[in-house]
């Protein structure tokens, strides 16, 4: 028996768009070609598209219908299934682990959070910060008994340290915003 692979942030991306209605791999591609909010965090070659989609069908995440158009060939709607809607809700509310994967994947959970609300962007936003602090003490305490700065080691726990401080600057201005859309929308304006 096969083992499931997780899916990668594209795939978890492309499972989001699929969360708002079903649509053909050419919209999605579309809508990522766009350079929107969404486009700007991903780029996408359209048959690699087609072949992740193909995956995630695979793994029972979406499903798909053929439509037919006249004369025209046939093209597969694309369709989140209750699996992969429970897949994609885990992994919108987990924090990201590792830093260098901060920008595609946390940009990622976001931009589709942020869909459903600022109450749950807050929350991601808010779960990250957390994991992020950890992170960042975990980190300072490496740089603090690494060699000095002066050696390749230190100057890298130097890098991580001020790579995790910015992020967890960029993150309070980001739960800041969210705080003040949450308010507005509680408002109803």
């Amino acid at each position: 028996m096969a083992t499931q692979k997780h899916p990668l942030t594209m795939e978890y991306a492309l499972l989001g768009f699929l969360r708002q209605r079903p649509m053909h791999g050419y919209e999605i591609h579309q809508r990522i070609e766009a350079g929107e909010d969404d486009g700007m965090v991903w780029r996408v070659k359209q048959s690699l598209l087609y072949t992740m989609l193909g995956r995630l069908e695979d793994e029972g995440l979406v499903s798909s219908t053929l439509e037919t158009h006249g004369a025209r060939p046939p093209r597969k709607r694309y369709s989140l299934t209750a699996k992969g809607d429970t897949l994609l809700q885990a992994w919108l509310q987990t924090p990201v682990r590792n830093g260098r994967d901060f920008r595609l994947e946390f940009l990622t959970k976001l931009y589709f959070a942020q869909l459903a609300g600022s109450s749950a962007a807050l929350t991601l936003i808010r779960r990250q910060l957390t994991a992020s602090q950890t992170q960042l003490n975990r980190l300072t305490h490496t740089a603090n008994t690494a060699a000095t700065t002066e050696s390749f080691a230190g100057l890298v726990s130097d890098f991580r340290v001020g790579q995790m401080e910015a992020v967890i600057n960029w993150l309070k201005t980001c739960e800041q915003l969210y705080t003040v859309k949450e308010a507005r929308e509680s408002r109803g304006a």
